[in-house]
């Protein structure tokens, strides 16, 4: 089985109403590119640092295929992203990463997402987050998580404050040649512990999993 040599595919989080997992087949990410065909967020807002949705349809959902493989292709224990795509009633709906960098003494994650426009609306982002969230605290033993939004991106920003991240700074940057704000949030493993208000399980989190995660040694291992 794959799993056996890529480890990371035997994590599961399970939450009320979703499953976060990495893909099972072509088939299945064939359905998220579809999602994401579907629409993501308003045309008129671009949410992303890296505009990977302004090609129309047919150009999105190449872009998330792609996307997928270089994510898994590029794997570095120092330096991991773990893409979970978030199922909702056994359909794939969107992403949730979370990644690492020297997670095994730095003891922080950062995450990104994207939902389709369809299941907006519903709290199912902020479940998605807080799923990764529980990974990363309860999990890993992470001591803070960083996130960021574009000004504009008030769906975003309302899920950061809603799980206890507070503001953390700004950033410029340039996307599709305009000059964007970036607000920076930071959250803690106090500020985590008192917004929890979601159940989370986690499956398949053993040893050759912690290892992909540069958590391998004894001195790196998770709390």
């Amino acid at each position: 089985m794959l799993a056996d040599h890529l480890p990371i595919l035997r994590l599961r989080l399970r939450t009320d109403r979703l499953e976060l997992r990495l893909l099972a087949d072509y088939e299945e990410l064939g359905a998220l590119a579809d999602a994401a065909a579907a629409g993501v967020h308003d045309p008129d807002f671009m949410p992303f640092s890296v505009p990977w949705t302004e090609g129309g349809p047919a150009e999105t959902a190449r872009s998330v295929a792609v996307w997928y493989h270089r994510a898994l292709g590029r794997w570095d224990e120092e330096d991991w992203a773990v893409p979970f795509v978030a199922f909702h009633e056994g359909a794939p709906i969107g992403v949730q990463v979370i990644g690492g960098k020297r997670f095994a003494v730095a003891r922080e994650v950062d995450s990104g997402s994207w939902i389709g426009l369809a299941h907006q609306g519903r709290g199912l982002g902020t479940e998605m987050r807080a799923a990764v969230l529980h990974f990363a605290f309860a999990g890993l033993g992470a001591e803070t998580a960083k996130s960021g939004s574009y000004d504009g991106n008030d769906a975003s920003e309302r899920v950061s404050r809603r799980l206890g991240y507070r503001p953390d700074g700004e950033e410029f940057h340039v996307v599709q040649d305009r000059r964007r704000h970036l607000r920076r949030w930071r959250l803690s493993r106090e500020d985590w512990e008192a917004n929890r208000k979601h159940e989370v399980a986690i499956e398949g989190l053993d040893q050759e999993v912690l290892a992909m995660l540069g958590l391998g040694t004894e001195e790196g291992e998770a709390r």
